[in-house]
């Protein structure tokens, strides 16, 4: 039995879907109630509450883990009590890249490291979908807005961060493992909007913003670490950072998706 925790989230939710298609055995964990595949056992629980998790981990033998929680370790130890033998990360690329802001995924990396267990870490850059946060900007007035806007960075589809972390839940050979996920190209947040607008067919205006617009804007949903990292990536990434990585590829035999593929699959959410 594979446990996958944030289950209705970007990239649980899918992974909870591929290891249903592919016969496996499922327990969804989320805090609120959930619409899941037929014959997915569901636990409402908190990772907050590692201790709320025994019966989630109960005969399970690998597990999805998301950076969430403040003691990894003890989520750690109940999954090893649980049974759990393999552990699958979702972390981020900031967490090797600039620790220092991203202090809170390179604990849950600590921790998966010491557990005990196999592990596999998966370390995506940012995601299609944070285009997301347009979506009302640009069904009102065919706008968006952002900061940097002719700085590229290769983002990923969380579709992609899904099927890998699925197959190496699934797979042996992935053990001790750190992959970088990122999209097929660099794409700036001029051209993602344009490819938006080619998607709903009509043009997307875009609004370049300050850095401190952004921060402000940023502030409103998360920590000001994180903004601050965040910022950092975006308008002056290091060459690890813009690198395209080939993990995808390496575990997936195919190319990742493009953002453009993305914005086609997605456009009703900007129509």
């Amino acid at each position: 039995m594979i446990v996958v925790t944030g289950a209705t989230g970007n990239v649980g939710g899918q992974v909870v879907a591929l290891l249903t298609a592919a016969g496996e055995r499922v327990t969804a964990v989320s805090r609120r109630t959930a619409e899941l595949p037929e014959g997915v056992r569901h636990v409402r629980a908190d990772l907050d509450d590692p201790a709320g998790l025994k019966d989630a981990f109960d005969g399970a033998d690998a597990l999805f883990l998301l950076v969430a929680g403040q003691d990894p370790r003890a989520i750690l130890d109940a999954a090893r009590a649980g049974g759990v033998r393999r552990v699958v990360l979702l972390s981020s690329q900031g967490a090797g890249t600039r620790p220092e802001f991203y202090r809170h995924p390179a604990a849950f990396e600590d921790a998966v490291r010491r557990s005990g267990l196999e592990w596999t870490i998966l370390r995506p850059g940012g995601f299609h979908s944070n285009a997301y946060a347009w979506a009302e900007s640009i069904r009102g007035g065919r706008t968006a807005a952002a900061p940097f806007g002719d700085t590229g960075l290769p983002t990923i589809d969380p579709a992609d961060i899904a099927e890998v972390a699925a197959t190496v839940l699934r797979e042996d050979g992935h053990a001790g493992r750190v992959y970088e996920l990122t999209g097929p190209a660099l794409t700036t947040p001029r051209e993602r909007a344009a490819a938006i607008g080619a998607a709903v067919g009509t043009p997307v205006r875009f609004a370049e913003q300050t850095r401190e617009e952004a921060r402000a804007q940023m502030l409103q949903f998360m920590p000001e670490q994180v903004v601050e990292g965040t910022l950092a990536i975006l308008g002056e990434p290091t060459d690890a950072e813009r690198q395209v990585s080939p993990d995808v590829e390496r575990v997936l035999g195919r190319a990742p998706r493009s953002f453009a593929d993305w914005a086609g699959r997605n456009v009703a959410a900007f129509r």
